[in-house]
């Protein structure tokens, strides 16, 4: 039988959802927050694609695409939220510019073992309380942005959603450690960074602010403790529970409870999470809700079932598409990680990859990872990582940072005064770098 050829308009609703998530909080912000129309925007994108796949005889990649990609990753994402909602830390102490370093190069670090949301959770209300005397803190919060809510991630499959994708797709557990070169160098050079500005700024504090602060200390505490285990088993559970450590969960008759022998393993520590954290650390200390991850499951189902025939296609055209240079890659994913949702952007140019000749991948790189060139790969997640804090709306978690320094009466700077005052001068310059150095 001819192999069925995917046509390009059958990529527009993936188009359309993606520019729905970029552009709905700023054009449609009263109906764009309720989770319910972000469903029915999800629903009346995804339905007609769903039966077009199937019409196609393509209803066995429509399911793969809903059961191996978006269940698995809705669980991680729902284990990592639920367990580092149950961590809580609170204090305040002397917000010098050592201290502040400290505190995001700490949140840096934790990205990768808790995921680019829990840490930017666990540790933006802290950062605030600690500054909370000072003048001049917003420029805090945009480096907290890039640090710990994008850049930090990128060591583990835990740390970012599209890297969690990429493991999926092949990567091993311990493959994305080997980026530690360009994840460290853009740690320190951005810590660097911060501590001179942040020194700036505390030499131009009134010593009224400076006075208040040494004095209204409070000692750091962590409360819900146990919640660090359960992170640990989450390690474990994504490093040790798959198809290459157990090659059973990879067969294709496997009984449905070794196939998601990882995800029950997940649900179960969650559950744990829930029955032995004090409600009081959940709800009242960290005011959880599951508005965000409700939000993510009704975004990301539209997402991955109008993702499918845009994979298709882009594998199938991926040598004509002009894209066969690293380089390409690179920016590329950095450009639509920026202003569209990193996840989607990693896996399409994934993709891509996959369909390249045998002749250019082995231009690239002899060795191969999940399908395509090392180097290529290593290209796609950091530039998915990193770009993602090129605006407001690259990763999750940069809205959420947003909103909660607003929340605290910190004047943030607006989607464009962002990229303009931070994102283009500071981060674009060091990304450049990443790719002259590493790639």
């Amino acid at each position: 039988m001819e192999q069925f050829m995917m046509p390009a308009w059958a990529m527009i609703p993936f188009g359309i959802m993606l520019m729905a998530i970029a552009i709905g909080p700023m054009v449609a912000a009263e109906f764009w927050e309720k989770n319910l129309n972000k469903l029915i925007v999800s629903v009346v994108l995804g339905v007609p694609v769903a039966a077009y796949m199937i019409a196609k005889g393509l209803g066995v990649e429509l399911m793969d695409t809903v059961f191996f990609d978006y269940v698995p990753f809705i669980i991680l994402l729902l284990a990592l939220f639920v367990i580092t909602g149950g961590i809580h830390l609170s204090g305040d102490i002397k917000a010098k510019p050592i201290v502040n370093t400290l505190f995001l190069a700490i949140g840096f670090v934790l990205a990768s073992l808790m995921g680019t949301t829990g840490a930017a959770m666990l540790l933006i209300r802290p950062v605030l309380a600690t500054n909370e005397q000072r003048k001049y803190k917003m420029h805090t919060v945009l480096f907290f942005i890039a640090l710990v809510a994008n850049c930090g991630g990128l060591m583990t499959p835990l740390g970012d959603p599209p890297l969690f994708m990429l493991f999926l797709r092949g990567a091993s557990f311990g493959w994305f450690a080997s980026m530690w070169a360009p994840w460290l160098f853009t740690g320190v050079l951005l810590l660097l960074l911060y501590y001179a500005v942040d020194t700036y700024f505390y030499k131009k504090e009134d010593w009224v602010n400076l006075s208040a602060d040494s004095h209204e200390v409070k000692k750091l505490q962590v409360t819900g403790k146990i919640n660090f285990l359960y992170l640990l088993g989450v390690v474990a559970c994504v490093a040790f529970l798959n198809a290459g450590t157990i090659p059973a969960m990879g067969e294709e008759g496997a009984n449905i409870f070794v196939k998601y022998l990882r995800e029950i393993a997940l649900i179960i520590l969650l559950v744990l999470s829930m029955l032995t954290t004090p409600k009081k650390v959940r709800y009242e200390d960290n005011k959880y809700t599951w508005a965000p991850i409700l939000e993510v499951a009704a975004l990301f189902i539209g997402i991955f079932v109008t993702m499918a025939p845009a994979l298709i296609f882009l594998k199938q055209n991926a040598a004509n598409l002009g894209l066969n240079q690293i380089w390409q890659y690179y920016f590329s994913t950095g450009l639509l990680s920026s202003f569209l949702d990193n996840t989607p952007t990693a896996v399409a140019f994934h993709s891509m990859a996959t369909g390249l000749s045998p002749e250019i991948m082995a231009s690239m790189d002899a060795n191969m990872v999940a399908g395509v060139p090392e180097l290529l790969l290593k290209a796609i997640s950091i530039a998915a990582v990193f770009f993602g804090s090129m605006t407001y709306i690259g990763n999750g978690p940069n809205f959420m940072v947003k909103a909660i320094a607003e929340e605290n009466k910190i004047s943030m700077p607006s989607f464009f005064g962002y990229m303009i005052k931070f994102s283009l001068v500071v981060l674009l310059p060091v990304y450049v770098l990443v790719w002259l150095i590493f790639l």
